[in-house]
């Protein structure tokens, strides 16, 4: 049932009056460098802050033995001792509402170059409405509006009449076993948001992503006889043509997969890391390059990974050296399907609902070629995921930004979405 006027409009106007709080959380959380295998102080300052605020907690290092069988994991090669995640748990007095996970997830990518930066990556500033920073955008800024939007009810003496898990995960970036981690441990619910820089709109579906390094060996020899060798590096350009020659085959089958018929290319292969060779006057006996490439919702990583080993297999034949010395392929991280948001449910309704008041005017729904944990969600927990957040600029670039308005526009639907899916009760009984 929708909220009354009056309701909604204390709501919002609570999110307004504590968006400056928001604003400082947000910036405190992305001076935290919480690049892979760093998390654990920006989960320690979370793990803090929820639990400072009275929720249950739970923390935990994600451990591959727990995961590795189900259908949802990806490898890895790193160590996990800092992969933690975080949740902290609201229990209400007499589950009257619908349960709801507010999940987020704290990692982030690498910088880059510091100098092609305006200002140092991690020390957030704003100019007029845009807040900069790495993983200001991509998402902590999703993480705080999670937070904030429940503080928003309790600063008029509400709180969720249902339980409402509050998730920071790691791994996102990387694999998805983060999100993955807190499904098998037990977390559940009947409806689950994921504030992710979605330009105002809601995910209607995302492909999926596979990861894989691909190993070349060479002949080395002096350069002054380099006919007589095998160049490594120069092998593996001809792997990645045909590797592009791929991409744009599966790009060719959109018309087969339901809401990407007309998506300009949904399907983007990218190399995204090289080395090789080791002395400038050797010919190269070596290079690896890791990749990452998408695969449509239905499409079974497995079989797409077959197709990139057979792609890679029949190119080599065509190369003389290389024929006899196929390279190498091993997957190291993504291994994920996409998803489709079905639609017509009733967590879609209430967030139509949320956002028109918020926003004023209809949700409108995307589609989108870039990875996303909703899929563990919709599809290992049957659970409706609404992936939906802020406007945003050079995510994974330089001098990312998030909209400060529009982040205080989603904490609204977030407070809104929270307060009819749930249901209110006062904090004291």
């Amino acid at each position: 049932m929708a909220l009354d006027t009056e309701l909604t409009r204390d709501i919002l106007a609570a999110v307004d009056a504590g968006f400056a709080a928001q604003t400082a959380f947000t910036e405190d959380l992305v001076r935290f460098p919480s690049l892979r295998g760093q998390e654990h102080t920006a989960q320690d300052f979370l793990f803090g802050e929820l639990k400072q605020r009275g929720y249950a907690m739970d923390r935990w290092s994600i451990d591959v033995a727990d995961i590795e069988h189900h259908p949802g994991f990806s490898p890895v090669k790193v160590d996990y001792t800092n992969a933690i995640n975080v949740v902290g748990t609201h229990r209400p007095r007499e589950e009257a509402g619908r349960s709801l996970i507010l999940n987020g997830h704290v990692d982030v990518v690498p910088v880059g170059p510091l100098d092609m930066w305006t200002r140092p990556p991690f020390e957030p500033w704003r100019d007029g409405d845009w807040l900069y920073g790495r993983g200001g955008a991509d998402m902590k800024a999703g993480i705080a509006a999670n937070i904030y939007a429940l503080d928003a009810l309790r600063s008029l003496g509400f709180q969720p009449a249902a339980t409402v898990h509050i998730q920071s995960v790691t791994e996102e970036e990387c694999t998805g076993n983060g999100a993955l981690a807190a499904l098998v441990r037990g977390y559940r619910a009947d409806a689950a948001i994921i504030p992710e820089p979605e330009d105002d709109k809601l995910v209607r579906a995302n492909v999926g992503v596979i990861w894989f390094k691909v190993n070349v060996r060479g002949l080395p020899v002096h350069v002054r006889e380099a006919s007589a060798g095998a160049n490594a590096i120069e092998a593996s350009f001809e792997v990645m043509k045909g590797l592009r020659r791929l991409e744009e085959e599966w790009n060719g089958r959109q018309h087969e997969h339901r809401y990407f018929e007309d998506y300009n290319h949904p399907i983007n292969f990218n190399v995204g890391k090289i080395e090789g060779g080791d002395w400038a006057s050797s010919v190269p006996a070596w290079c690896s390059f890791d990749c990452r490439i998408s695969i449509y919702p239905g499409v079974d990583p497995r079989d797409a990974a077959k197709e990139v080993e057979d792609c890679i297999r029949n190119t080599a034949r065509d190369n003389a050296f290389l024929s006899n010395n196929p390279p190498q392929v091993e997957f190291n991280g993504f291994f994920a399907e996409g998803y489709v948001l079905e639609e017509g449910s009733d967590a879609e309704a209430a967030l139509g609902r949320a956002h028109a008041a918020a926003y004023g005017k209809s949700l409108e729904t995307m589609v989108t070629p870039g990875y996303l944990d909703g899929r563990v969600f919709v599809l290992y927990g049957d659970i409706p995921c609404l992936v939906y957040g802020p406007y945003s600029e050079n995510i994974h670039g330089f001098d990312e930004r998030v909209s400060l308005s529009s982040v205080q526009r989603v904490t609204g639907s977030i407070a809104l979405f929270i307060a009819e899916w749930c249901g209110l009760e006062s904090v004291r009984g």
